[in-house]
Protein backbone atom coordinates (compact mmCIF):
# COMPACT_ATOMS: atom_id res chain seq x y z
CA UNK A 1 0.00 0.00 0.00
CA UNK A 2 0.96 3.82 -0.27
CA UNK A 3 0.64 6.60 1.74
CA UNK A 4 2.33 9.34 -0.32
CA UNK A 5 0.52 12.14 -1.45
CA UNK A 6 -2.70 11.14 1.09
CA UNK A 7 -2.06 14.60 2.79
CA UNK A 8 -2.90 16.26 -0.22
CA UNK A 9 -6.26 14.94 -0.35
CA UNK A 10 -6.48 14.22 3.82
CA UNK A 11 -5.83 16.93 6.04
CA UNK A 12 -6.14 19.22 9.32
CA UNK A 13 -8.14 22.50 9.04
CA UNK A 14 -9.84 24.68 12.19
CA UNK A 15 -12.85 22.87 11.64
CA UNK A 16 -11.39 19.64 11.93
CA UNK A 17 -9.79 16.78 9.63
CA UNK A 18 -11.38 17.32 5.93
CA UNK A 19 -11.48 15.23 2.89
CA UNK A 20 -11.22 17.38 -0.02
CA UNK A 21 -12.55 14.91 -2.61
CA UNK A 22 -15.55 14.15 -0.55
CA UNK A 23 -16.32 17.65 0.85
CA UNK A 24 -16.63 16.01 3.85
CA UNK A 25 -15.27 16.47 7.65
CA UNK A 26 -14.84 13.67 10.22
CA UNK A 27 -15.40 15.23 13.84
CA UNK A 28 -15.74 18.52 13.45
CA UNK A 29 -15.52 20.47 15.92
CA UNK A 30 -17.98 23.34 14.43
CA UNK A 31 -20.73 23.32 12.08
CA UNK A 32 -19.91 22.20 8.61
CA UNK A 33 -22.17 21.36 5.67
CA UNK A 34 -21.18 17.36 5.62
CA UNK A 35 -19.64 15.40 8.98
CA UNK A 36 -18.80 11.90 9.29
CA UNK A 37 -19.05 11.15 12.85
CA UNK A 38 -17.20 8.37 14.70
CA UNK A 39 -19.39 8.31 17.64
CA UNK A 40 -21.83 9.99 19.98
CA UNK A 41 -19.40 11.85 22.21
CA UNK A 42 -19.75 15.41 22.78
CA UNK A 43 -15.95 16.08 21.75
CA UNK A 44 -16.70 14.03 18.36
CA UNK A 45 -20.79 14.98 18.18
CA UNK A 46 -21.94 18.31 18.05
CA UNK A 47 -25.30 19.99 16.63
CA UNK A 48 -25.50 22.01 13.61
CA UNK A 49 -24.33 19.90 10.48
CA UNK A 50 -26.41 20.52 7.63
CA UNK A 51 -25.88 16.77 7.11
CA UNK A 52 -24.40 13.53 9.05
CA UNK A 53 -23.37 9.95 7.95
CA UNK A 54 -23.03 7.74 10.82
CA UNK A 55 -23.91 4.60 12.20
CA UNK A 56 -27.57 3.96 13.17
CA UNK A 57 -27.12 4.13 16.85
CA UNK A 58 -25.16 6.79 17.04
CA UNK A 59 -27.71 9.07 15.26
CA UNK A 60 -29.79 7.78 18.41
CA UNK A 61 -27.03 9.24 20.39
CA UNK A 62 -27.18 12.68 19.00
CA UNK A 63 -30.80 12.94 18.73
CA UNK A 64 -31.01 11.87 22.51
CA UNK A 65 -28.32 13.85 23.92
CA UNK A 66 -28.83 17.15 21.01
CA UNK A 67 -32.09 16.94 20.05
CA UNK A 68 -34.13 15.74 16.63
CA UNK A 69 -33.19 18.88 14.85
CA UNK A 70 -29.19 18.52 15.59
CA UNK A 71 -28.49 18.42 11.89
CA UNK A 72 -30.07 19.26 9.04
CA UNK A 73 -30.52 15.61 7.64
CA UNK A 74 -29.05 12.37 9.04
CA UNK A 75 -27.85 9.09 6.96
CA UNK A 76 -27.61 5.92 8.97
CA UNK A 77 -24.75 3.72 7.66
CA UNK A 78 -24.50 0.05 8.41
CA UNK A 79 -20.89 -0.76 9.81
CA UNK A 80 -19.06 -2.77 6.82
CA UNK A 81 -21.14 -0.70 4.22
CA UNK A 82 -19.90 1.25 1.38
CA UNK A 83 -20.89 4.23 -0.36
CA UNK A 84 -19.33 6.65 -2.42
CA UNK A 85 -19.11 10.67 -1.34
CA UNK A 86 -18.31 12.15 -4.95
CA UNK A 87 -15.91 9.07 -5.77
CA UNK A 88 -14.62 8.71 -2.22
CA UNK A 89 -15.24 4.91 -0.80
CA UNK A 90 -16.39 5.26 2.62
CA UNK A 91 -17.25 2.72 4.75
CA UNK A 92 -17.83 2.61 8.51
CA UNK A 93 -16.45 -0.31 10.94
CA UNK A 94 -16.36 -0.89 14.75
CA UNK A 95 -13.98 0.73 17.16
CA UNK A 96 -15.20 -0.87 20.13
CA UNK A 97 -15.39 1.88 22.34
CA UNK A 98 -19.49 2.79 22.82
CA UNK A 99 -22.38 1.57 21.60
CA UNK A 100 -22.31 2.65 17.61
CA UNK A 101 -19.03 3.70 17.78
CA UNK A 102 -16.72 3.49 14.45
CA UNK A 103 -13.50 3.87 12.50
CA UNK A 104 -14.16 5.50 9.21
CA UNK A 105 -12.54 4.08 6.63
CA UNK A 106 -11.86 6.38 3.35
CA UNK A 107 -10.29 5.06 -0.13
CA UNK A 108 -9.38 7.27 -3.09
CA UNK A 109 -7.30 6.71 -5.94
CA UNK A 110 -6.40 3.23 -4.71
CA UNK A 111 -4.94 4.50 -1.51
CA UNK A 112 -6.93 3.63 1.99
CA UNK A 113 -6.67 5.89 5.40
CA UNK A 114 -8.04 5.08 8.76
CA UNK A 115 -9.81 7.53 11.56
CA UNK A 116 -9.89 5.54 14.51
CA UNK A 117 -12.01 7.92 16.67
CA UNK A 118 -12.12 6.67 20.11
CA UNK A 119 -11.55 3.01 20.44
CA UNK A 120 -10.49 0.27 22.79
CA UNK A 121 -9.44 -3.64 22.68
CA UNK A 122 -10.53 -4.96 25.83
CA UNK A 123 -13.56 -6.69 25.68
CA UNK A 124 -17.15 -4.74 25.59
CA UNK A 125 -20.73 -6.79 26.60
CA UNK A 126 -22.14 -3.18 25.09
CA UNK A 127 -20.76 -2.94 21.34
CA UNK A 128 -19.16 -4.73 19.03
CA UNK A 129 -15.52 -5.26 18.98
CA UNK A 130 -12.85 -2.81 17.46
CA UNK A 131 -11.82 -4.24 13.52
CA UNK A 132 -8.33 -3.83 12.60
CA UNK A 133 -8.05 -2.42 8.71
CA UNK A 134 -5.24 -2.79 6.53
CA UNK A 135 -4.36 0.72 5.83
CA UNK A 136 -1.74 3.55 4.19
CA UNK A 137 -2.49 6.02 6.97
CA UNK A 138 -3.94 5.47 10.73
CA UNK A 139 -5.06 8.01 12.46
CA UNK A 140 -5.02 7.44 15.93
CA UNK A 141 -6.31 8.36 19.29
CA UNK A 142 -3.65 8.95 22.20
CA UNK A 143 -6.01 9.55 25.09
CA UNK A 144 -3.96 6.75 27.49
CA UNK A 145 -0.31 7.10 25.39
CA UNK A 146 2.05 6.78 28.37
CA UNK A 147 3.63 3.64 28.96
CA UNK A 148 2.15 4.28 32.29
CA UNK A 149 -1.10 3.58 31.53
CA UNK A 150 -1.87 -0.64 31.36
CA UNK A 151 -5.79 -0.98 31.97
CA UNK A 152 -6.82 -3.38 34.31
CA UNK A 153 -9.34 -6.43 32.50
CA UNK A 154 -13.26 -4.86 33.56
CA UNK A 155 -14.49 -7.33 34.20
CA UNK A 156 -11.77 -8.04 37.04
CA UNK A 157 -12.89 -4.56 38.57
CA UNK A 158 -16.04 -4.67 38.59
CA UNK A 159 -15.43 -8.32 40.59
CA UNK A 160 -13.56 -5.97 43.24
CA UNK A 161 -17.00 -3.57 43.11
CA UNK A 162 -18.83 -6.57 43.65
CA UNK A 163 -16.83 -7.83 46.63
CA UNK A 164 -17.03 -4.67 48.58
CA UNK A 165 -20.97 -4.51 48.05
CA UNK A 166 -20.47 -8.24 49.48
CA UNK A 167 -18.17 -7.06 52.21
CA UNK A 168 -20.12 -4.02 52.73
CA UNK A 169 -24.08 -4.79 52.83
CA UNK A 170 -25.60 -1.98 54.76
CA UNK A 171 -23.33 0.83 52.81
CA UNK A 172 -24.60 2.20 49.33
CA UNK A 173 -21.83 1.64 46.86
CA UNK A 174 -22.07 5.11 44.49
CA UNK A 175 -20.24 4.85 41.48
CA UNK A 176 -19.15 7.57 39.33
CA UNK A 177 -19.19 6.84 35.75
CA UNK A 178 -20.04 8.88 32.07
CA UNK A 179 -23.08 8.54 31.21
CA UNK A 180 -22.31 7.44 27.37
CA UNK A 181 -20.73 4.24 27.68
CA UNK A 182 -19.11 3.37 31.23
CA UNK A 183 -22.34 3.62 32.82
CA UNK A 184 -24.05 1.08 30.60
CA UNK A 185 -20.73 -0.93 30.37
CA UNK A 186 -20.47 -1.00 34.25
CA UNK A 187 -23.93 -2.41 34.48
CA UNK A 188 -23.80 -5.11 32.24
CA UNK A 189 -20.32 -6.39 33.26
CA UNK A 190 -22.47 -6.47 36.98
CA UNK A 191 -25.35 -8.49 35.20
CA UNK A 192 -22.68 -10.65 33.61
CA UNK A 193 -20.56 -11.15 36.82
CA UNK A 194 -24.33 -12.50 38.49
CA UNK A 195 -25.57 -9.18 39.69
CA UNK A 196 -29.23 -9.20 39.53
CA UNK A 197 -30.32 -6.95 42.29
CA UNK A 198 -31.87 -3.02 40.83
CA UNK A 199 -29.10 -0.81 39.99
CA UNK A 200 -30.22 2.60 40.77
CA UNK A 201 -29.01 5.96 38.61
CA UNK A 202 -28.79 9.34 38.73
CA UNK A 203 -31.33 11.36 36.67
CA UNK A 204 -28.73 12.46 34.37
CA UNK A 205 -27.79 8.87 33.36
CA UNK A 206 -31.41 7.62 32.73
CA UNK A 207 -31.82 9.07 29.04
CA UNK A 208 -28.64 7.22 27.43
CA UNK A 209 -28.92 3.87 29.26
CA UNK A 210 -32.80 3.75 28.73
CA UNK A 211 -31.84 4.36 24.86
CA UNK A 212 -29.13 1.68 25.23
CA UNK A 213 -32.18 -0.60 26.48
CA UNK A 214 -34.24 0.50 23.37
CA UNK A 215 -31.36 -0.37 20.87
CA UNK A 216 -31.40 -4.27 22.14
CA UNK A 217 -28.68 -4.11 25.26
CA UNK A 218 -30.08 -6.06 28.36
CA UNK A 219 -28.83 -3.96 31.38
CA UNK A 220 -31.72 -5.62 34.26
CA UNK A 221 -33.72 -3.63 36.04
CA UNK A 222 -33.20 0.06 36.48
CA UNK A 223 -34.53 2.93 38.84
CA UNK A 224 -34.18 5.80 39.37
CA UNK A 225 -32.44 7.26 42.54
CA UNK A 226 -35.24 10.14 42.44
CA UNK A 227 -37.85 7.36 43.04
CA UNK A 228 -36.25 5.85 45.79
CA UNK A 229 -36.23 6.39 49.94
CA UNK A 230 -32.71 7.29 51.06
CA UNK A 231 -32.73 4.63 53.76
CA UNK A 232 -33.90 1.79 51.05
CA UNK A 233 -30.78 1.98 49.19
CA UNK A 234 -28.54 0.78 51.53
CA UNK A 235 -26.70 -2.08 50.37
CA UNK A 236 -27.43 -0.74 46.84
CA UNK A 237 -25.05 -0.12 43.54
CA UNK A 238 -25.66 3.58 42.58
CA UNK A 239 -24.47 5.08 39.45
CA UNK A 240 -24.36 8.67 38.82
CA UNK A 241 -21.73 10.81 36.96
CA UNK A 242 -18.65 11.72 38.23
CA UNK A 243 -19.29 15.58 39.18
CA UNK A 244 -22.18 14.15 41.68
CA UNK A 245 -19.88 12.66 43.64
CA UNK A 246 -18.48 15.86 45.46
CA UNK A 247 -21.67 17.53 44.50
CA UNK A 248 -24.79 17.99 47.86
CA UNK A 249 -26.88 15.06 45.90
CA UNK A 250 -23.99 12.42 47.12
CA UNK A 251 -24.92 13.50 50.97
CA UNK A 252 -28.31 11.08 50.98
CA UNK A 253 -26.33 8.37 51.19
CA UNK A 254 -25.64 7.16 54.74
CA UNK A 255 -21.53 6.28 54.86
CA UNK A 256 -21.31 5.13 50.97
CA UNK A 257 -18.11 3.75 49.44
CA UNK A 258 -17.15 6.03 47.14
CA UNK A 259 -15.86 4.57 43.60
CA UNK A 260 -14.74 6.24 40.31
CA UNK A 261 -14.58 4.08 37.09
CA UNK A 262 -12.09 5.45 34.73
CA UNK A 263 -8.95 4.73 33.14
CA UNK A 264 -7.54 7.61 35.42
CA UNK A 265 -7.51 5.73 38.18
CA UNK A 266 -4.44 4.05 37.39
CA UNK A 267 -2.87 7.37 38.40
CA UNK A 268 -2.31 8.01 42.18
CA UNK A 269 -2.65 11.75 42.26
CA UNK A 270 -5.95 10.97 40.15
CA UNK A 271 -6.86 8.94 43.07
CA UNK A 272 -6.23 11.24 45.57
CA UNK A 273 -7.80 14.23 43.33
CA UNK A 274 -10.96 12.49 43.31
CA UNK A 275 -11.26 11.55 46.70
CA UNK A 276 -12.89 7.95 46.29
CA UNK A 277 -12.40 5.02 48.62
CA UNK A 278 -12.36 2.38 45.53
CA UNK A 279 -11.03 3.32 42.26
CA UNK A 280 -11.53 1.01 39.60
CA UNK A 281 -9.60 1.19 36.35
CA UNK A 282 -11.44 1.00 33.81
CA UNK A 283 -11.48 2.31 30.17
CA UNK A 284 -13.25 2.96 27.09
CA UNK A 285 -9.51 3.95 25.46
CA UNK A 286 -6.86 1.50 24.20
CA UNK A 287 -4.10 1.78 26.56
CA UNK A 288 -0.09 2.17 26.00
CA UNK A 289 0.50 -1.26 24.92
CA UNK A 290 -2.68 -1.41 22.75
CA UNK A 291 -2.45 1.77 20.83
CA UNK A 292 0.93 0.21 19.42
CA UNK A 293 -0.28 -2.81 18.83
CA UNK A 294 -3.29 -1.61 16.93
CA UNK A 295 -1.04 0.66 14.56
CA UNK A 296 1.46 -2.25 14.03
CA UNK A 297 -1.48 -4.53 12.88
CA UNK A 298 -3.10 -2.27 10.54
CA UNK A 299 0.42 -1.55 8.44
CA UNK A 300 0.21 1.42 7.82
CA UNK A 301 3.50 3.47 6.94
CA UNK A 302 2.27 6.60 8.68
CA UNK A 303 0.67 7.11 11.36
CA UNK A 304 -1.60 10.55 12.46
CA UNK A 305 -1.78 11.23 15.62
CA UNK A 306 -4.02 13.02 18.13
CA UNK A 307 -6.25 13.55 21.19
CA UNK A 308 -4.18 12.95 23.56
CA UNK A 309 -0.73 12.58 24.77
CA UNK A 310 1.10 12.29 20.78
CA UNK A 311 4.31 13.05 21.48
CA UNK A 312 5.06 9.91 23.66
CA UNK A 313 3.81 7.60 21.14
CA UNK A 314 5.13 9.73 18.16
CA UNK A 315 8.59 8.73 19.65
CA UNK A 316 8.01 5.70 20.04
CA UNK A 317 6.56 4.88 16.70
CA UNK A 318 9.38 7.05 14.88
CA UNK A 319 11.64 5.02 17.46
CA UNK A 320 10.11 1.85 15.66
CA UNK A 321 10.54 2.88 12.15
CA UNK A 322 7.41 4.62 11.09
CA UNK A 323 6.59 8.12 10.35
CA UNK A 324 4.27 9.56 12.72
CA UNK A 325 3.21 13.26 13.49
CA UNK A 326 1.30 14.63 15.52
CA UNK A 327 -1.88 16.18 14.06
CA UNK A 328 -2.96 18.58 16.87
CA UNK A 329 -6.53 18.36 15.94
CA UNK A 330 -8.69 21.44 18.62
CA UNK A 331 -12.08 20.60 20.55
CA UNK A 332 -11.28 17.08 21.68
CA UNK A 333 -11.76 16.18 25.30
CA UNK A 334 -11.67 12.94 27.25
CA UNK A 335 -15.92 12.99 28.15
CA UNK A 336 -16.28 9.34 27.38
CA UNK A 337 -13.45 8.24 30.02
Amino acid sequence: MRSAGIDRWLYPTDRGLYCEPADAYIDPASPVPRALITHGHSDHARPGHGSVLATAETIEVMKVRLGAEAAGRFEATPLGATQSLAGVSVRFVPAGHILGSAQIVLEWNGQRAVISGDYKRSADPTCPPFEPIACDVFVTEATFALPVFHHEPAISEVGRLLASLRRNPDRTHLVGAYGLGKCQRVIRLARDAGYDAPIYLHGALMGTTELYQRLGIPLGEIRAVADTRPADLAGALVLCPPSALADRWSRRFPDPVTAFASGWMRIKGRVRQSGVELPLVISDHADWPELIETVLETGAEDVWVTHGREDALVYELGRRGLNARALALVGFEDEGD
